[in-house]
Formats: structure tokens, sequence, C-alpha cells
């Protein structure tokens, strides 16, 4: 794929029923990587708090984190669409709190899309971003910025008056102006249903097989955490490798085989 992938491109690979493919991206190197790849969305998440920060939870993410990550993101990327987590406590307060920021993602960072979380509650604010035309993706379900409300990380729309309010919620959201929509923590079959419902498309990450696209966090993906929760699937285990490279190099320093003759500098090198 040599074409810049769009929104209006994203919002039409529903209809063409072509899987729609999403990984975060947190900085320059990796960001080159996926986007070489040919990955659709690099979404810049706010779970930069917890694989790049150490942070509990994604509750004390900056707009200035943000900002620099989405921006080294940015400049790593040729075809990718851009989209940025907007953090806790930077929508929330008030609407122009939510236009402002959301315009120092796109103007200072280069985002091409934001994405926020919550369903009915936050239409209004959807609405007035998408009207000043920044492109919006929601988020649905389990919502890591909820964590305290929820009392954890649990799965969402198990009960049925659950699986009401989040049905209610997509349209809502879907009815604001939302070109997508992450569905996080879903039973699978509630899942298939919203996404049956929706014109835009589905985004899922533990929602089963039945979204119009999955994403992931890069660092599971790679194998690069402990952390697997029963969604996700290692298609590489780089910790391993990591570790193991790690340990060769520090038995060569210490045996003084490294650097090598070869490796070292001499009066040839010297212009």
């Amino acid at each position: 794929m040599t074409h810049k992938i769009t929104v209006p491109f994203i919002k039409g690979m529903k209809d063409k029923k072509e899987a729609i493919t999403v990984l975060t991206a947190y900085d320059y190197q990796m960001a080159s990587l996926l986007d070489k790849s040919g990955i659709d969305i690099l979404l810049v998440g706010d779970s930069l708090g917890n694989v790049i920060y150490g942070f509990d939870n994604t509750l004390p993410v900056t707009m200035e984190m943000m900002i620099a990550h989405t921006a080294a993101v940015v400049r790593g990327r040729q075809k990718a669409l851009i989209v940025a987590d907007m953090p806790f406590m930077s929508y929330q307060a008030s609407t122009e709190d939510a236009i402002r920021n959301s315009g120092r993602l796109v103007k200072e960072a280069g985002a091409e899309a934001v994405k926020l979380e919550g369903g009915a509650s936050i239409a209004e604010t959807v609405r007035r971003i998408v009207g000043i035309d920044i492109p919006v993706m929601g988020h649905i379900g389990l919502k890591p910025q909820s964590v305290n409300a929820m009392g954890g990380y649990k799965i969402q729309g198990r009960k049925k008056e659950e699986r009401k309010k989040l049905i209610d919620d997509a349209r809502a959201i879907e009815e604001a102006g939302a070109f997508a929509i992450v569905l996080e923590g879903i039973p699978a079959d509630a899942a298939k249903e919203i996404t049956l419902c929706l014109s835009i498309p589905t985004i899922g990450i533990g929602a089963g097989p039945d979204c119009d696209g999955q994403v992931l966090v890069i660092n599971d993906l790679l194998g690069l955490s402990d952390f697997k929760p029963k969604f996700v699937r290692n298609f590489a285990f780089l910790s391993e490798s990591i570790t193991d490279a790690v340990k060769d190099y520090i038995q060569e320093v210490k045996e003084k085989t490294f650097p090598s003759k070869e490796e070292s500098f001499g009066e040839q090198d010297i212009p």
C-alpha cells in the first residue's frame, strides 16, 4: 500500500469489509517500523503511562507527554493515520478544554485525529470537536481512565442492562460524528451486535473477532512485558531476545572480547 491513509479511507474500509489494523506507537523508531510494515493506524495511546513511564494506570499522563510522543510518532511515519489519545482531564472539565487540547494535539504534535473515552455523556464534546474539523475516535466498554469508578479493569457488558447502555453509548458517539470507535473489554457477542448496528468502524481490543478492526499495545504484541491478559497474543518474545543479547554484551565486555581489533579505530582510519 503506497497511498496515505486518511479518515475517509478508514471509514470506507468497513463498507469494503476490509479489516482495519491498529497498533500503539510512542516513539520515532517504532512508528517508522510499524509504518513500513503496512499498519493502517498508529495510536499514540495514553497507555504510554504504563509501558513508557511505569505508572500503575493512565491517569497521571499529561498533555505535554501526549504532545511530545505524538510528535515523535508523526516524524516516523509516512502512510499510517495518526490518532492521539486525549489524556485524563484534558476534555472532562469543559468543552472549551476539550476543543483547546484536541487542537493542541493537531497543531503542535501533528495528530490527524484524537480519541476520547466515554459514551453518551461526552457526545456533545465529541460533536463540538468534530465541528471544528478534528476527527474523533470514540472508546467505550472498559475505559482505563475510569479505572477508579469501575473498581479495576473489568469486562463490561455482561448484564443485559449494561449491554443496552453500551449500544446506546455507541450510537450516541456515532451520531455525534465520530469516524470510528474502540470497543474494549466487551464480550464478543456484544461487540458483534454493536458492530452490526453502527455505520462507523469498530476497533476491538478484548472484544472478539467480529469488530471491523483490532488494536493491541505494541509492547504486548512483541512480548516485551510480563502483562498478558486473555485477549493478547504474543507475536514475538523480544524480552527474551533482549535479555540474552544484553547478557552476551556484558560477558564480552567483562572478558574484553568487545570491542575487537576490527571494531576499533586505527591509524588507517585517520583521514
